[in-house]
């Protein structure tokens, strides 16, 4: 990996969910595989904790199949503690940009805010299924891995 000129993708929620959750069987193959290069410190990738955050919840309640508490709080502490994860938070700057993102281009709040995160993090690639949550973002790249021909 070429740090000066590989650009850093954040991972958003829906491919954590994926890379642990096995109810659908391709996304979670490919979400797993792309979370692998990271794991084997073969790329660097950024989580927000908003992202975090999102995937503890749906993790452990809303897929069907949860994982226990312990067993998500578990890949959330990996993840915090490896090197190779960028974690980045939001700050009372950034949750004012969020307000005015969302008023002005009438974007839900959450991503508007994770949007924000990512621009105040000089993060602009991200890897989502929700390739719509960011359409109107400038400089922000999307990748959706499920779309057919689009596999890292």
């Amino acid at each position: 990996m070429n740090e000066a000129t590989e650009p850093i993708f954040l991972i958003d929620s829906n491919i954590l969910i994926y890379a642990y959750d096995r109810t659908d069987a391709q996304k979670h193959k490919i979400a797993k595989e792309l979370l692998e290069k990271c794991w084997k410190q073969q790329a660097k990738y950024a989580v927000s904790t908003q992202n975090l955050a999102e995937f503890f919840i749906n993790i452990t309640k809303k897929v069907p199949n949860p994982l226990s508490i312990e067993e998500a709080e578990e890949i959330v502490h990996d993840i915090i503690n490896h090197r190779y994860w960028i974690i980045f938070s939001y700050t009372a700057s950034t949750l004012q940009q969020a307000i005015t993102i969302q008023k002005t281009y009438r974007k839900p709040f959450w991503d508007a805010l994770l949007a924000a995160t990512m621009k105040e993090n000089n993060i602009f690639h991200v890897y989502t299924e929700n390739a719509k949550d960011f359409e109107g973002y400038k400089n922000i790249v999307v990748i959706n891995l499920f779309e057919k021909g689009k596999k890292e």
